[in-house]
């Protein structure tokens, strides 16, 4: 930095080259050293207090804003690295892509359009990503925050599909169209009608069979119900590892019935399209390969940091025609920076996109397919040893058969409301640091909910997450007889 010209690159880069050596080691401790560590604990009221400070106007000192991170920061996060959390369906991350993360910082690259070597390794992951799925080596696709927007944009491919492009610009007045999901998909479906201007009263909640998974066959009158009412039936999403018990639905029925009555079949595959890549898992997904789309998160089952979602498009004119636009200021060209068309903002919403993809390249080419495929496997042996330790515990019920990865079960007492008192059985575990399960609703009741999704878990992991449960749950009877 010369004169009064400003600059944010540091005057002494030795010293911040330290200060970055030092803050990778930390990190690598911290992945390193997960077990060692309570899975969860509250950040102390003064800690948040602390926190809460007015906008800092003058230069600072970066390691001190460092230190600040280290004690009020590291200490009370999430705790998804850690082999106990079981709570919600959030993978461990991986040390590999924790280090993707800082060469994307450092190339600092735009992955909205131009031509450029960081989109080029998102065309070969979305490549790679229809290939685990079965779909064509010619579908689209983009990294996104996660399922939630990939949702999103596979009902607005779904919906410019079915009233064509003249929708973007003259709106869904008077459409009258309408979905289908299983009453079990996840809240991001209703929602992401909402958002396409179609309303959540479009949404039709087809009923699930006694294994959770859509039942077809109600599925099929409620179309022919809608299209005798006059109603324009447009998309089917089928769902590959439901948000409460990890259920598949029979997705090749799904599809048979969706192409016969002329649907967009999409797939909600957050967390289970990576069954995939297990060999005898991947029956399952049987239909999965014949999704118009599909969305999915790499930061579940594929352990790669946050965030990295993804949805697949199996046409690419229809992924187009629902997103690209022309502007003078972004004029594609031939030759030069501006080729490479077409550009990836032309598939989705975001101009301004993160290298999201260096990541998942990285994980994947590091650690293979098939050893994330072993990973998922693992996952579903243990969540069935802990099945099968509570079918062994009196103390304990099961309430969902388990699909996948994911075990719903209670404490069970002679009286009182179990209800609640499942859910301070929860929390206490939680506050112990121990585990972090979670809570659902099940059959009407509330549900103890382990999701086994971290590759650093094992089996006694999952006796541990019993024993607590079994240990919180005995104080508390205990301290009602008092």
């Amino acid at each position: 930095m010369t004169g009064d010209e400003p600059s944010l690159d540091p005057a002494d880069w030795g010293e911040l080259r330290a200060l970055g050596h030092r803050m990778l080691d930390d990190m690598l401790d911290y992945l390193d050293q997960a077990r060692e560590r309570p899975v969860w604990q509250r950040l102390p009221d003064s800690g948040r207090a602390e926190l809460r400070t007015p906008l800092p106007r003058a230069p600072g000192d970066a390691m001190a804003a460092y230190e600040e991170f280290r004690r009020l920061v590291l200490p009370y996060a999430t705790g998804n690295v850690h082999p106990g959390f079981m709570g919600w369906v959030h993978g461990g991350g991986n040390a590999v892509g924790m280090l993707a993360e800082l060469l994307a910082g450092g190339l600092n690259a735009n992955l909205g359009g131009r031509d450029h070597a960081p989109i080029e390794v998102e065309r070969q992951v979305i490549r790679w990503a229809a290939e685990m799925l079965g779909l064509p080596p010619e579908t689209s696709g983009l990294l996104v925050t996660g399922t939630s927007i990939a949702n999103l944009i596979g009902v607005l491919v779904a919906r410019t599909a079915a009233l064509g492009g003249d929708v973007r610009r003259t709106g869904v007045s008077g459409a009258r169209l309408v979905a289908y999901a299983s009453a079990a998909a996840h809240g991001c479906v209703p929602r992401a009608m909402d958002m396409a201007g179609l309303g959540t009263d479009a949404l039709r909640l087809v009923p699930c069979d006694a294994a959770h998974r859509m039942d077809v066959a109600a599925l099929a009158a409620a179309v022919e119900w809608d299209r005798r009412d006059g109603l324009h039936p447009f998309l089917v999403v089928g769902t590959a590892g439901s948000v409460d018990v990890g259920a598949v639905d029979d997705l090749a029925a799904i599809a048979r019935l969706s192409h016969a009555e002329g649907l967009w079949f999409h797939v909600d595959a957050a967390f289970g399209a990576f069954a995939a890549l297990s060999p005898a898992l991947r029956p399952l997904l049987r239909g999965i390969e014949q999704a118009d789309s599909v969305a999915f998160d790499f930061h579940k089952w594929a352990q790669v940091p946050y965030d990295a979602g993804c949805v697949l498009v199996r046409d690419p004119a229809r992924q187009m025609a629902a997103f690209a636009q022309h502007s003078a200021y972004l004029r594609r060209e031939a030759r030069g920076l501006a080729g490479g068309h077409p550009w990836p903002c032309d598939l989705g919403p975001d101009l301004s996109r993160g290298f999201r993809a260096l990541k998942v390249w990285m994980t994947f080419k590091t650690y293979g397919a098939d050893r994330l495929g072993e990973i998922v496997e693992h996952c579903c042996a243990v969540a069935r040893a802990l099945a099968a330790r509570v079918d062994r515990e009196p103390e304990l019920e099961r309430l969902a058969p388990v699909a996948l990865n994911i075990v719903c079960f209670r404490f069970r007492a002679a009286e009182g409301d179990l209800d609640r008192l499942n859910a301070e059985i929860v929390a206490d575990v939680q506050e112990a640091g121990i585990a972090a399960p979670s809570t659902t609703i099940i059959g009407g009741v509330l549900a103890i909910r382990a999701a086994i999704v971290n590759h650093r878990t094992r089996f006694a992991d999952a006796e541990a997450l019993v024993d607590a449960v079994l240990a919180a749950g005995g104080a508390r009877l205990r301290g009602r007889s008092k």
